[in-house]
């Protein structure tokens, strides 16, 4: 299985949303909200209109886990809805596929990333990537893993750590100057 890694330098999410804002706005707005909400991109891609124009929170059904989730959405992200979907339908998937009437598939999803990774020159990229990105700002802003854990709807911290890499962040850096 093929390691996903979230983006940990800031001018490195920038250019990503460059490079995707010059494919198209649906595929720049994906991982806009991918890494201002933390939500899996199976949630995302069934999002409508209608589940975030005008609200303050976002609430689904995890599709992996069944559970009820309630997401804030954060003031920059609200303006950008609104600006996003001042010409859709309430009705209308926020992420439409081009070829039909139904979302974006995720594998679809997987490859806008991808190759938006390529052009920046970013590896270690997946479907996950926005999930991450998200959660590794978030610890980093706020230091509460116990809070992303349940934001993430993890089960433990040391797995949460771990999903955003800074398990392994850690290890690398003890060791950088470790020396006998």
């Amino acid at each position: 299985m093929k390691v996903v890694e979230p983006i940990r330098d800031k001018y490195m999410i920038e250019q990503m949303k460059q490079v995707l804002r010059k494919q198209s706005e649906r595929n720049w707005f994906l991982f806009v909200m991918g890494i201002n909400t933390g939500l899996r991109i199976s949630d995302l891609l069934q999002l409508r209109v209608q589940d975030v124009r005008n609200r303050t929170h976002i609430e689904i059904q995890e599709e992996k886990t069944k559970k009820r989730k309630r997401f804030l959405i954060n003031l920059d992200l609200r303006e950008t809805i609104l600006t996003y979907t001042k010409h859709m339908e309430e009705e209308d998937y926020l992420f439409p596929s081009q070829k039909t009437d139904l979302p974006l598939q995720r594998v679809q999803a997987y490859k806008i990333l991808r190759s938006a990774a390529e052009k920046v020159g970013l590896s270690h990229i997946g479907s996950h990537t926005c999930r991450k990105t998200f959660g590794y700002w978030h610890y980093q802003m706020y230091q509460d893993v116990a809070l992303l854990q349940n934001i993430l709807n993890h089960s433990h911290p040391s797995i949460t750590l771990k999903y955003i890499g800074i398990n392994q962040e850690m290890m690398d850096k003890s060791l950088e100057r470790f020396s006998l």
